[in-house]
């Protein structure tokens, strides 16, 4: 039997967490009290109630997010959330700039994977572990450039991930990362952590949403499964 290794890609969801500027921000309340559910039925449980943006903490897109004639997250196939994936070191890019289709195929290149129609990508920039907790988390990142983007489509992958609020760079009024989402029809991951753990890796990815019907996006909980 091979030993399963999981590495928690998964941001922690707490009041006061980040969360890009258009969205809801999250909160965590009491529901009740050890005390007032003995009080009330006899035994005690606590309970907490959760307000809560579908795009809020590490969370994946429907097309639909991003494309007004796209699938919603309860019409897509689950192949979209889970499957073989490859996390590619860009960490090189500038948080300023843009990570291009030459980028893309010097971190395959250098990683000695080989990607495969079908792949869930990961991309490594770095972000998360430099600015997340400052100013900067929501406000300078690296993204992809249309011919990124185009070169990821075009390879057939169709889920990228990014340790970033978005696949774009913020100061980029094309939104190239989901503007290629949109043409390819792939969806897109985001606020990925501890990529760093497994830059250059082939392994199992799961990223499985909520049933949530009609839903734009969904929190998940993201883990890369290595057997050993």
């Amino acid at each position: 039997m091979s030993e399963v290794k999981l590495v928690d890609l998964s941001q922690e969801i707490y009041n006061g967490m980040p969360v890009f500027p258009l969205h809801q921000k999250t909160f965590i309340f009491q529901n009740k009290t050890h005390e007032e559910s003995k009080k009330e039925i006899g035994f005690e449980f606590a309970t907490y109630n959760l307000l809560i943006n579908e795009h809020g903490p590490t969370h994946t897109d429907a097309i639909y997010e991003f494309d007004p004639n796209g699938k919603r997250l309860d019409e897509m196939s689950l192949d979209y959330f889970y499957g073989p994936a490859v996390c590619l070191d860009v960490s090189h890019v500038s948080p300023d700039g843009y990570i291009t289709a030459e980028d893309l195929e010097g971190a395959l290149h250098k990683s000695g994977q080989v990607l495969e129609k079908g792949d869930i990508v990961l991309l490594y920039t770095g972000h998360y572990n430099r600015a997340y907790g400052t100013d900067e988390w929501l406000t300078r990142y690296a993204g992809l450039d249309v011919d990124g983007g185009k070169w990821l489509g075009e390879k057939g992958v169709v889920n990228i991930g990014v340790d970033a609020p978005a696949p774009d760079n913020p100061q980029d009024p094309k939104f190239s990362g989901h503007l290629m989402c949109r043409q390819y029809e792939m969806s897109n991951t985001e606020n990925l952590c501890n990529l760093d753990q497994i830059a250059g890796k082939r392994f199992l990815y799961f990223g499985l949403p909520l049933r949530i019907r009609q839903g734009t996006g969904s929190p998940i909980r993201a883990v890369a499964v290595f057997l050993e």
